[in-house]
């Protein structure tokens, strides 16, 4: 097992073919969400025209990493109706996918019969996994690496069997 939990552009950068994350809460309160969450209530959305302003540095380290012919997907398993979360999500999720990203979305009801892992995570070419632990109330309790082969193909399986059913971010309305 990898002792060292890399940084998200080592992570990526290590990506050779394909980089998967699976979400499955319906809000996070990780620190650097705490400002564009509070804006978002406040009003504020992004301008499609204007990428500039779209949350940097990660939208670009996604699409240098597509650029390099990853395929970056991200599926969220969501509860519904949506929290007040997911709808900021949801609101600001074409900018992922204007970088790249493949995004879908499923409504946690579809993902009863799925086994999923306990955690959130990033599997990076179907070799290494990127555990997101987070406390009860949402802050981010790091992250943890792990190669063993039995976690990644659980990983693997719960990611492609969420995506078989998740409906794409341009089809997927919430109300």
């Amino acid at each position: 097992m990898p002792s060292s939990v890399p940084t998200f552009p080592e992570l990526l950068g290590s990506a050779r073919s394909t980089a998967v994350h699976l979400e499955m809460r319906d809000s996070y309160a990780v620190d650097y969400e705490k400002g564009p969450f509070a804006d978002w209530r406040a009003g504020f959305r992004h301008d499609p025209a204007d990428r500039a302003s779209w949350w940097r540095p990660w939208l670009d380290l996604i699409q240098a990493t597509v650029g390099r012919g990853v395929v970056v997907r991200r599926a969220r398993i969501v509860s519904e109706p949506v929290s007040e979360y997911t709808r900021f999500l949801y609101d600001g999720t074409f900018t992922n996918v204007a970088a790249g990203e493949q995004v879908r979305w499923l409504a946690r009801r579809r993902a009863s019969d799925i086994a999923l892992p306990g955690n959130d995570f990033w599997l990076i070419d179907g070799r290494l996994i990127r555990w997101n632990h987070f406390t009860g109330e949402g802050a981010s309790g790091g992250g943890e690496i792990s190669d063993d082969p039995a976690a990644v193909k659980l990983c693997a399986d719960a990611f492609e069997a969420v995506w078989a059913r998740a409906i794409p971010h341009d089809q997927y309305k919430i109300s």
